[in-house]
């Protein structure tokens, strides 16, 4: 009789080698690069340091993921190339993102929904909430409660550069470049700039060689230095201090 739905598949050898496909693979992931990512934030504890830069109102005995899961299943994704929050529909079931975001049950089978049992990490409804709390947000409010410190979050940018030198080095050279975000719906504070030819945003960002120091969301209808004077002043001040202890 034959069989049609065969377990595995011989393919040619290579030398010694026995070349076969089969089904079984159970979880599988196509990103195991992020297990150098995670290796990296667990050294320097970067997620745990982030979360400071953000107070959760929510009932910590209510949640189903931590702020930490969150900001490491967010900004990992965006490491991987995961840019859209639409791609959490499926990374939520990723066994090894989920692994590297710190979720002890990473086939969600502990998960107080019975609609979400398998799917160990967050959607991207809870993503989008994270990223969209208004800063006078409060425990009262209805869905949005995760709010962030702007100032706490510029601060950890530019500490967390000082803290990789061993020493103070002998000078510090900021790179400022403003570039567009190109806009393809009715957001907020869209403007057409005539440089970059489309609807955007006009970011700054200041570097430090491959360091980011500053990443400043800005309206396209300005000129490309607007506020830079005072973000690099910002900085100047605080590695002076940070250094100046040192010295």
């Amino acid at each position: 009789m034959t069989q049609c739905n065969a377990s595995k598949y011989k393919f040619q050898g290579l030398k010694n080698r026995q070349v076969e496909g089969t089904f079984d693979g159970g979880l599988i992931s196509s990103d195991s690069g992020a297990l150098l990512l995670r290796e990296l934030c667990e050294k320097e504890g970067y997620f745990k340091k982030l979360c400071k830069c953000f107070e959760d109102h929510r009932r910590q005995d209510l949640i189903e993921h931590n702020l930490e899961t969150l900001l490491a299943q967010r900004i990992l994704g965006i490491c991987l190339g995961y840019e859209d929050l639409d791609d959490h529909e499926e990374l939520r079931k990723d066994p090894l993102l989920s692994l590297v975001c710190g979720e002890t049950d990473i086939e969600g089978k502990r998960r107080r929904q019975e609609v979400a049992k398998g799917i160990p990490l967050a959607g991207k409804s809870t993503l989008n909430r994270l990223e969209l709390t208004p800063e006078d947000a409060s425990a009262a409010s209805r869905y949005k409660k995760i709010v962030y410190n702007r100032e706490k979050m510029e601060y950890f940018f530019v500490s967390t550069f000082l803290k990789s030198k061993s020493a103070p080095p002998k000078s510090i050279v900021l790179d400022l470049d403003a570039t567009d975000i190109p806009l393809f719906g009715q957001q907020e504070g869209r403007f057409y700039h005539g440089y970059y030819d489309c609807y955007c945003y006009l970011p700054l960002y200041i570097f430090c060689g491959d360091e980011l120091l500053c990443a400043l969301l800005r309206q396209s209808n300005i000129d490309g230095s607007f506020g830079a004077l005072e973000e690099v002043e910002r900085i100047v001040e605080q590695i002076s201090l940070d250094f100046g202890s040192l010295l």
